[in-house]
């Protein structure tokens, strides 16, 4: 499945990414970018919405890591929801889920633009 990013703003302003098929070595320098273009467009605030990433490997998860110290040390966070399956799985195991208040049940932004 081919890796995708798309921006959208939520109802309540907050910047989100949605995330699409596989974040692995390949594909984690476009999540990279797209915090950075976030972050540099002066977003403190980013909310990751996993709901279709179907898998995640390390780099993927160093990718997300990277972005939370980024938006702490701007005084900001990021915070993931909806992964399910092996990526929730991923989540638990490296104990991000509860450094990064991972919620599946967080509401789905509004529709999606490109970052």
């Amino acid at each position: 499945m081919t890796f995708s990013v798309t921006h959208a703003e939520r109802d309540d302003g907050q910047a989100c990414l949605r995330l699409a098929g596989e974040l692995d070595m390949s594909t984690a320098p476009e999540l990279t970018a797209a915090i950075d273009r976030l972050a540099r467009a002066g977003e403190r605030h980013l909310l990751i919405d996993l709901t279709e990433l179907t898998f995640c490997d390390s780099t993927g998860i160093a990718a997300i890591v990277r972005g939370d110290n980024r938006a702490a040390a701007e005084g900001g966070w990021l915070r993931v929801t909806g992964a399910s399956g092996r990526v929730a799985r991923v989540l638990q195991v490296t104990g991000l889920a509860d450094v990064l208040a991972y919620r599946a049940d967080t509401p789905h932004p509004a529709s999606p633009s490109r970052p």
